[in-house]
């Protein structure tokens, strides 16, 4: 079975779900899984998990991501893209400076307070978001924090004279769970007119960046020629965030049996709830372990291979 992850470019038009559902018929296993959906309208850094890699998948999402795109000042749709029905419009007569719009972005960064849009996966009471919006329902959306690292202009601004409107375009640095598309709209608000994501490119995820990323032409040849296996990257790929600690042959013998481990073993200065240790046998990370203050133990947190 293969092992590893896949840095996938998602092409445009493909849900994650169809990306995924390819790569299953591509290396003939049902054991796959993405690491943070992408709109079917959005191109970019799909890392694709196979085989024991599945069980790194929850590090990958917890990753910061990396976008680029534009922002349309002057009209607003119901899913905050171009996907979405129009809801308002307000010509813009006079175009935005670049300070002005330097100023909106920066306002957005640091930990702030999101609202999901109504068209997107969130569950509430059990129900996707997206579920109330296409029954034209309403519900209280769940706020979320989340950290704006860059947000930044990457080009100078263009003013449509004829549209009466005025595209942004931006970079961006966030947490897992930021929605841009929000993001696109809240810089409206900054600036007082409506707005939509215009386009949007995911330019890194779980560690890989663009120019990393493999299509599905590739992968068809590297089927036929039998050398898919060489595009997947280990799963270390997804924990480079945690300090590795080298086992003994008797500690392994412990630990692939889920044995505790006493502070000094997981050999990390004044370890608290939030330390997490990778601990590796004859090379290879075998299992994640995090400590635990009450027990003043580390704990076994993720296995990943007892061979």
């Amino acid at each position: 079975m293969p092992n590893g992850i896949l840095p996938l470019y998602k092409p445009r038009g493909l849900t994650s779900f169809d990306c995924v559902a390819k790569i299953r018929k591509l290396y003939h296993t049902r054991k796959v899984g993405h690491s943070g959906t992408l709109d079917p309208s959005v191109d970019g850094v799909l890392p694709i998990c196979l085989g024991d890699a599945t069980k790194v998948v929850q590090f990958l999402v917890a990753s910061g991501k990396q976008y680029q795109g534009s922002i349309t000042l002057g009209f607003a749709t119901t899913t905050e893209d171009l996907d979405g029905d129009e809801i308002a419009r307000e010509p813009i007569t006079k175009p935005f400076s670049s300070s002005e719009i330097d100023q909106a972005l920066a306002a957005m960064t640091g930990e702030i307070t999101q609202i999901p849009p109504m068209f997107s996966a969130v569950k509430v009471n059990g129900r996707r978001l997206y579920d109330y919006a296409r029954h034209g329902e309403t519900v209280e959306r769940p706020k979320r924090q989340i950290t704006i690292e860059r947000f930044e202009q990457r080009q100078v601004t263009t003013y449509n004279a004829e549209q009466q409107t005025q595209t942004i375009y931006f970079t961006v640095a966030c947490s897992k769970g930021t929605y841009v598309r929000t993001l696109a709209v809240d810089v409206g608000k900054q600036l007082g007119v409506p707005a939509v994501m215009s386009d949007l490119t995911r330019l890194k995820s779980g560690g890989f960046t663009l120019d990393e990323t493999v299509t599905f032409e590739q992968i068809e040849a590297a089927v036929t020629a039998g050398t898919e296996a060489e595009l997947l990257a280990p799963i270390e790929m997804a924990l480079t965030a945690y300090p590795q600690v080298a086992l003994t042959d008797e500690l392994w013998s412990h630990v692939k049996n889920g044995a505790w481990l006493l502070p000094e073993e997981g050999q990390q200065p004044n370890p608290d709830a939030n330390t997490i240790v990778a601990f590796t046998y004859q090379d290879r990370i075998k299992c994640l372990y995090s400590y635990r203050t009450d027990s003043q133990r580390y704990k076994p947190l993720k296995m990943f291979s007892v061979d």
